[in-house]
């Protein structure tokens, strides 16, 4: 090799040494780290522990129904969540965009609850459930908001996506609105010239240029969706019984509440990162496809 590309490779390798370093310490040794006890039944605490194979990747799905409803539950949410974030970010943004004047103050007022902190977020609107909302029915008679949003099973759910909604929405919205102004405002008029109306401009100009967008939310949904946490800790703790337990809340209990079986919370934890490594491979291969057809 040159001596000036190699002086070139060694600056470049020495600026980013610090960031690779931290990473590795912090978030890749802990990982293989994770995956090695999950072939374990260690407890966290001592030194000694066997080397069990699959048998707790067997227990988790087999033998563990706690695990698996969570799992269903964790999936119905994720569904939830990809299409409603998207669509309602998606349309506030075209909102935003087709705004003359204070188009600042839509974006901050939309974007604002994203600031929050999540924990804070679920905490500020288990206050509104259960005390606001209560007040206002009895004060207006719409005796629909007076509703168990917590405590009831059918609506804890609804509860749990509404906060969750109120909290990402804006990411996403300031995502696609990055999007839109990309879109060449010439091939708009020249569709309009042609005869489109609005929606047809919508879906045959301006979806096909912002399908990049569309991927990288898509992304950052399913993701976020699949490790979600505070929001059901905050909100419910997983109840009311188990009912809106999601699978990080499951493998945190079966890691601190339950024995501390940390080698099992592993192979949770493992199971839980094929899940996400396989919905995200195929939603970025379809999602590309897409982009390449448009």
């Amino acid at each position: 090799m040159p001596t000036k590309a190699y002086k070139t490779y060694l600056s470049l390798l020495a600026f980013t040494a610090p960031a690779l370093i931290l990473y590795a310490i912090f978030l890749l040794v802990p990982t293989i780290g994770g995956m090695y006890y999950s072939f374990t039944d260690w407890n966290g605490l001592n030194r000694s522990y066997d080397f069990i194979g699959l048998g707790n990747f067997v227990e988790a799905l087999t033998d563990d129904p706690d695990f698996v409803n969570s799992l269903w539950f964790t999936l119905k949410y994720v569904l939830f969540m990809i299409v409603l974030q998207n669509a309602i970010a998606l349309v506030l943004a075209v909102f935003i965009e087709s705004r003359k004047k204070s188009k600042g103050f839509f974006r901050t007022i939309f974007f604002m609850p994203n600031m929050i902190s999540t924990i804070i977020s679920a905490f500020m609107w288990t206050f509104v459930f259960t005390q606001v909302l209560p007040q206002i029915a009895e004060k207006t008679s719409m005796l629909f908001l007076d509703q168990s949003w917590i405590g009831d099973p059918k609506y804890s759910f609804v509860s749990i996506l509404i906060v969750s909604l109120w909290n990402g929405v804006g990411y996403m919205m300031i995502i696609y609105l990055a999007a839109l102004q990309g879109v060449p405002q010439s091939l708009k008029e020249a569709a309009i010239i042609d005869g489109a109306n609005a929606f047809q401009t919508f879906r045959s100009v301006t979806m096909p240029m912002i399908t990049h967008a569309i991927t990288i939310c898509f992304f950052l949904t399913l993701n976020g969706a699949f490790k979600v946490f505070e929001v059901v800790f905050g909100l419910t703790g997983g109840g009311p019984g188990r009912s809106t337990q999601v699978i990080t809340m499951n493998i945190y209990e079966e890691a601190f509440s339950n024995n501390f079986r940390y080698g099992y919370a592993s192979a949770k934890s493992v199971i839980l990162f094929v899940i996400i490594l396989i919905f995200t491979l195929v939603q970025i291969t379809v999602m590309k496809r897409k982009e390449v057809e448009a």
